[in-house]
């Protein structure tokens, strides 16, 4: 796998896009600086506690270490005083998104592998880690969940991404480049969705 301390910055980067993805719905929302701190950290770390709690793994990583925590009060500071600034940012917010998507959903499964989870629910357990945080954002600011209406390939590009690593580790293929395959592949489906508007289909005679 990637070094831990390559790892841990990684994480971090992830968690700090959708810290400032979580904010900027609370700006869209017109909450208070509690309503958008609660948001961005639910956002940056709600997966990854589900993941947690799954498998055991308690108490959770986003309550052993500091920088977890910080992280995303960070992101809200900056949302909070610059919003302006980062919505005119959001094409790279998005970029970025993309990237904490395709981080995550490896990461979480290959926890859940190294947990002794089978092939299939670690697949599940991965793309619950990347999308979680996104759906307790928007259930807490009263949106329907995006992921529900998966117009841009969000949770497509995770599942993607999970079964490429879940494949990979069957075939006893293990270290940073199939880790860092697997996450691209999730991350460039993503991004290629976004330039391009792919759009998951929706049931016949069900109008866009």
């Amino acid at each position: 796998m990637i070094g831990p301390g390559a790892a841990g910055l990684l994480d971090l980067a992830g968690i700090f896009v959708f810290a400032v993805s979580g904010a900027l719905a609370a700006v869209r929302q017109r909450l208070d600086v509690v309503g958008m701190v609660v948001l961005a950290e639910i956002t940056a770390l709600g997966g990854g506690i589900l993941r947690d709690l799954v498998i055991g793994a308690v108490p959770p990583a986003a309550f052993t270490s500091l920088g977890y925590v910080l992280v995303p009060l960070g992101a809200s500071a900056l949302v909070f005083f610059w919003h302006p600034q980062v919505t005119r940012l959001l094409p790279a917010v998005l970029f970025f998104d993309a990237a904490g998507l395709g981080l995550f959903c490896v990461t979480g499964t290959v926890k859940a592998l190294d947990h002794g989870l089978s092939p299939l629910h670690a697949v599940l357990l991965g793309v619950v880690t990347a999308v979680g945080g996104g759906v307790l954002r928007d259930m807490l600011s009263g949106q329907i969940p995006s992921v529900l209406y998966d117009r841009q390939l969000y949770a497509l590009p995770a599942l993607l991404g999970a079964v490429v690593i879940a494949l990979a580790y069957e075939a006893d293929l293990h270290g940073g480049f199939v880790s860092a395959g697997a996450a691209l592949l999730a991350f460039g489906l993503r991004v290629l969705a976004l330039r391009y508007g792919w759009r998951t289909p929706r049931p016949r005679g069900v109008p866009d």
